[in-house]
């Protein structure tokens, strides 16, 4: 299940980045990335006509309504592990009978006590499925491309570089604060050893994507990057104090 997970966010990762090269469907643009652009002019009105205000102001607004489900995801996520490291000796133990039998029926047999073992304690790996990752990636996307298609945005500035051209220093930065927040992250999860590298990859893959696709891009849209990760990095630290606090509870 995790590396589904892992998978689908990988996957949705690269599809968002390399929206440069993707041509839109006329509905979803339509419907979905043209409101997102009006959206984002009304805003920059609201503030002297900046649109890089207009862009961290709706970046943190898009954040804080998908932040319930995120945070609630992350919740999940932990107790599932938790779940799973009490009864980790006993489903080894299955595992091992399962990979030791030659007969099918003996082994569906195995599988079956390994059902029985997950409802006894209570895990669903359903519930830390990709729902919020599939829920929240159109959103992104189309402010991903109002952004990218927007001639206004690219005709102004903010503070010292201009949106519409590259910019270097945003580039960088966007990668390190996408690899800070992985790091923040990690420090949630109980990985296991075989899991281990494919985390570490997903790791770097995923800052490395981020400042591959800035170099070339119009500034607006590492500007868009940074006040998102650092979002989330607030969003995970929130998360764990939340954990803490009903585990606090359910102890008193």
């Amino acid at each position: 299940m995790k590396k589904i997970i892992i998978f689908v966010g990988l996957l949705s990762m690269i599809l968002l980045l390399s929206g440069c090269q993707m041509n839109v469907g006329t509905g979803f643009h339509h419907y979905i990335v043209e409101p997102f652009a009006s959206l984002i002019h009304l805003t920059a009105t609201l503030f002297s006509g900046s649109y890089g205000i207009a862009i961290i102001v709706l970046t943190l607004i898009i954040r804080l309504v998908l932040a319930p489900l995120m945070i609630k995801q992350m919740i999940n996520q932990n107790e599932m592990r938790e779940k799973m490291e009490r009864v980790k000796p006993e489903m080894q133990e299955i595992q091992a009978k399962i990979k030791q039998s030659k007969d099918a029926k003996e082994q569906r047999e195995f599988q079956q006590d390994m059902m029985a073992l997950y409802k006894k304690h209570g895990i669903n790996p359903l519930s830390i499925g990709c729902l919020p990752i599939l829920i929240q990636m159109p959103i992104l996307s189309a402010f991903y491309f109002a952004i990218r298609g927007s001639h206004a945005i690219a005709s102004h500035t903010f503070l010292w570089f201009s949106l519409g051209g590259p910019s270097l220093v945003l580039t960088i930065l966007a990668g390190l604060i996408y690899y800070v927040q992985f790091r923040v992250q990690q420090t949630m999860m109980t990985v296991q050893p075989e899991q281990g590298q494919t985390m570490k990859m997903m790791g770097f893959m995923s800052p490395l994507m981020i400042v591959m696709f800035s170099f070339n891009s119009p500034a607006a849209l590492p500007l868009y990057w940074i006040v998102g990760g650092a979002f989330l990095i607030v969003q995970t630290y929130v998360t764990k104090w939340i954990i803490t606090r009903q585990k606090q509870t359910a102890e008193i």
